[in-house]
């Protein structure tokens, strides 16, 4: 495209459509608008009118540059006639999510727009490759996957078919780039980058609900204060729409022919049977009613804190224990090595006056008289930490542990032993997915990584994380689960066991 000011055409006008002819309409290109469905352009060109007129009124926007915006805007007047895009060098299409009928769609706008044009999709779920099958020129066509709200959300997935010409991607991501979006390069795969890496974030917090680990409310507060991620899972999809969500996730499911690491969950197909959407129908896993009160995740109560605790071996990523423990004023005795010997990933436990150990979960459920601790964003600023005690445990060094961490300011939530816990299994796994995605080129572990904090607001990039973490205690913490529960959905991804290698 040539420079700033050549056409933009948006086909189809719904939410997505009028997010993507704002973007680039504030970015001064002409933008025209059609749509199947009569006046639903015209009434899509209103409707954006009145979104400059909110960016006037919060001062985003001049009213000069609103007056010359709203004159760089057409929606096309007669809705089965297409040649008015003719002029466009970009076409972007926001319609149902159907093959057959962006098909269609593309056929057409071929025998109209010229050779130069970029024809691009914004589809979500099907495949960039599969909707250019029917054209003449497949070269120029490929993916821009904007996310809702586009106007304010950066990412964008440039995604290149199996046919992209890479020039055609290079023109599509320099122009995202210049409409001040953050553009990432992505191959055509089910879910692109963000939808594919994130599965397991829902996919293991419903799983551990299945299996009566903890309740939704538990589940997101540990990996809200624990994990550092904006919102849990539970109250993420009631957001998202439990039916939109887990769409997505049976299509990527169905596209990888049934992997069992992207099965989706019986829970989250029982609530969208019974209706129960989220936010837009009232009910999810939540209550969203109007005079709804949210449940509370389960807290301990105060205990004491233990009079000193011994520390055997490193902790690995809860190594920062120990210096906190220090500062609580809880005395740490240091053992010597030949003074512990632990089957657990670093070697290293937390030692408690009357014999328990507090051990980092590392994918086996714990046994004896071992507490498992959850992992932490960072345990200095984390607010909450998950326990898993194991059956045998003495109510009175549960005490101990819980008091152990409120010590330190942490809430604590006691859920069931469960191997991997919350926290570290769901990071261990998108470790994993993210690693596995890079080793197939569908993404560079930089965008992959971009494409994650900024498309579902991680508070870190998976892959920067399994370098903190270290790959070897990721690969330990999958394969423990492997060994507990032997389907395959938790063995090492070959990508990230490459990388456990170069790093030792």
């Amino acid at each position: 495209m040539q420079g700033t000011l050549g056409t933009v055409a948006v086909v189809g006008t719904g939410t997505m459509g009028q997010g993507i002819a704002q973007v680039a309409l504030l970015a001064g290109h002409r933008v025209r608008l059609h749509d199947v469905a009569p006046g639903r352009a015209a009434e899509a060109a209103e409707a954006i009118g009145r979104r400059l007129d909110r960016l006037v009124e919060k001062g985003r926007l001049s009213e000069p540059q609103r007056t010359e915006a709203a004159a760089r805007l057409h929606p096309v007047p007669d809705s089965s006639d297409m040649t008015q895009l003719a002029d466009a060098e970009l076409v972007v299409e926001a319609v149902l999510e159907e093959l057959g009928a962006k098909q269609q769609l593309f056929t057409a706008l071929e025998q109209i727009v010229t050779d130069d044009c970029l024809l691009a999709t914004n589809t979500s779920s099907l495949s960039v490759t599969a909707v250019a099958g029917a054209l003449r020129r497949p070269g120029r066509f490929l993916g821009l996957h904007f996310f809702n709200p586009a106007p304010l959300l950066p990412l964008v997935e440039v995604v290149s078919g199996h046919a992209t010409d890479p020039a055609a991607a290079d023109r599509a991501h320099r122009l995202a780039a210049a409409w001040g979006k953050t553009p990432v390069r992505c191959a055509d795969t089910p879910g692109f980058l963000v939808n594919r890496v994130a599965r397991p974030y829902y996919a293991e917090s419903f799983r551990l609900l299945e299996e009566r680990i903890a309740s939704p409310a538990t589940l997101d507060a540990v990996l809200r204060e624990s994990g550092g991620f904006r919102m849990g899972p539970f109250e993420l999809t009631d957001l998202i729409g439990q039916d939109v969500n887990e769409s997505v996730t049976r299509s990527v499911w169905e596209s990888f022919f049934q992997d069992v690491k992207f099965t989706p969950s019986l829970a989250q197909r029982r609530l969208v049977q019974s209706g129960r959407l989220g936010a837009k129908s009232g009910q999810g896993w939540y209550d969203h009613g109007e005079h709804a009160v949210r449940p509370e995740p389960q807290t301990a109560q105060p205990c004491p804190p233990p009079d000193r605790v011994g520390v055997h071996g490193g902790l690995g990523p809860a190594e920062l224990l120990t210096e906190l423990l220090a500062e609580a004023g809880i005395p740490v005795d240091r053992a010597t090595p030949e003074d512990h010997n632990s089957p657990h990933a670093y070697g290293g436990w937390l030692l408690l006056p009357g014999g328990g150990r507090l051990c980092l979960a590392d994918g086996r459920a714990p046994e004896g008289r071992d507490i498992h601790f959850d992992l932490a964003l960072d345990y200095r600023t984390a607010t909450r930490i998950a326990l898993a005690p194991a059956d045998t445990v003495p109510a009175s060094e549960l005490a101990d542990a819980i008091g152990l961490f409120q010590a330190l300011g942490k809430q604590v939530s006691v859920i069931e032993p469960a191997p991997g816990m919350i926290v570290a299994r769901t990071v261990a796994m998108l470790v994993d997915f993210a690693a596995d995605a890079a080793g197939r080129g569908i993404g560079t572990p930089e965008d992959i990584d971009t494409a994650m904090r900024l498309g579902v607001n991680y508070p870190r990039g998976p892959l920067g994380w399994g370098a903190a973490l270290g790959w070897e205690w990721t690969v330990d913490v999958l394969r423990h689960l492997h060994t507990e529960h032997p389907t395959g959905r938790y063995a090492p991804s070959r990508a990230l066991l490459r990388r456990r290698s170069a790093e030792s």
